[in-house]
């Protein structure tokens, strides 16, 4: 890394891991019921955002700029990361006979890279906070679903 000032490398090794344990808890509770994105795909979701946030703030700390002297816009990372696993999640939707599957897989997906992007950002009290709610949805929605189901 180079530039005027750097994150240290065990603030970025801390990020990822954070990063990474929030997505693996994600995704054992989707492998845990067998769906298609589990473990691997959430956690390997939350790593990449946090590395591309990473990303940029390496390189604004370096004081790069843009053509016309401006420089990086945190907003542009996250739009990039919003948009590119909106279509990793739609990818994720399966329909056949009337029926749509892969919603909350999608959505869950969806939800790792906003993780990863907290905790590529440092913000590890969202991480933690995301990480909880969605893992209560998950539980508490499915077992709702399961005892109610009129399907």
């Amino acid at each position: 890394m180079t530039g005027q000032a750097e994150v240290s490398l065990e603030v970025l090794a801390l990020r990822l891991f954070i990063a990474a344990i929030c997505g693996l808890l994600i995704g054992w509770e989707r492998e845990r019921k067998n769906k298609p994105a589990g473990l691997k795909t959430h956690t390997l979701v939350c790593i990449g955002s946090a590395t591309f946030f990473l990303i940029f703030i390496e390189f604004a700390l370096g004081g790069l700029k843009d053509a016309e002297g401006l420089s990086p816009d945190p907003s542009r990372v996250i739009e990039g990361v919003i948009t590119g696993i909106g279509f990793l999640g739609a990818g994720a939707f399966i329909r056949g006979n009337n029926d749509v599957a892969g919603l909350t897989t999608g959505a869950g997906i969806w939800v790792a890279g906003g993780i990863g992007l907290a905790c590529g950002a440092g913000y590890f009290h969202i991480a933690g906070l995301v990480t909880a709610f969605t893992l209560v949805t998950l539980l508490i929605a499915g077992w709702f679903e399961r005892r109610y189901d009129n399907r």
